[in-house]
């Protein structure tokens, strides 16, 4: 499966895996339940202070489908073994859409 650009999908690589990243409504107003406020987000990220488990958070929330089995827990490990550096260019993807209103 590959992301749809027009749609504001990105894709992140966990275990080998490329999983699209989709900001729809709904995911962004979960993400927003559990991590606050996005605009602060983005405030945090543009400041350097978003955390590992934040951006996590928001990537687990935006997951277009869940491979079957796939835990959060074991989401959140591909992540952080993948390396901030892998996961940025979906991270700013998933900041510029929240910016544009998508």
């Amino acid at each position: 499966m590959s992301a749809n650009p027009v749609r504001g999908e990105t894709c992140v690589r966990v275990a080998g895996v490329e999983l699209v990243l989709r900001p729809s409504f709904g995911a962004l107003v979960a993400a927003e339940q559990e991590l606050g406020p996005l605009f602060a987000l983005v405030e945090r990220a543009a400041e350097g202070r978003l955390g590992l488990g934040e951006m996590v958070a928001l990537f687990w929330h935006c997951l277009k489908e869940r491979p079957e089995g796939l835990t959060r827990e074991a989401f959140g490990e591909g992540v952080a073994v993948g390396g901030l550096a892998a996961a940025t260019p979906a991270l700013r993807v998933l900041i510029g859409q929240i910016l544009a209103g998508r």
